[in-house]
């Protein structure tokens, strides 16, 4: 099983970005993903997550209003589309899926597979 993650760059702060995430060797069409993000010489946290039909979303408070996530069946993938991008978004941000759930959770111990990671630098 493969997740990989793309999209990240540096952009200005106020700029967009859309990470997106194709997974490969098993399908996700009946369980939770998520993205998560690790900045440096911080631990790894939740930003958002999906149901498997995308019903429900979670996000952390500091992205809600400015991230959305989303995700294609058939594709097999997830995205998040990221606006109004700040400094502190800066990290590393990792794709996530889940072997057995429906419903997204807040920690990384509620997914059995991660993406590779891709580099979001957003500059003041």
């Amino acid at each position: 099983v493969q997740l990989q993650a793309s999209g990240g760059g540096l952009v200005q702060a106020g700029g967009s970005l859309r990470l997106s995430c194709a997974a490969s060797g098993r399908t996700f069409s009946t369980n939770s993903m998520g993205w998560f993000r690790q900045a440096p010489g911080k631990e790894r946290e939740f930003v958002a997550g999906i149901s498997w039909n995308g019903g429900t979303k979670y996000y952390t408070d500091p992205v809600k209003g400015r991230f959305t996530i989303s995700r294609d069946k058939v594709k097999n993938a997830v995205y998040l589309q990221m606006n109004s991008l700040k400094p502190e978004d800066t990290a590393v941000y990792y794709c996530a899926g889940s072997r057995g759930s429906t419903m997204p959770t807040m920690t990384a111990t509620g997914y059995d597979y991660w993406g590779q990671g891709t580099q979001v630098t957003v500059s003041s």
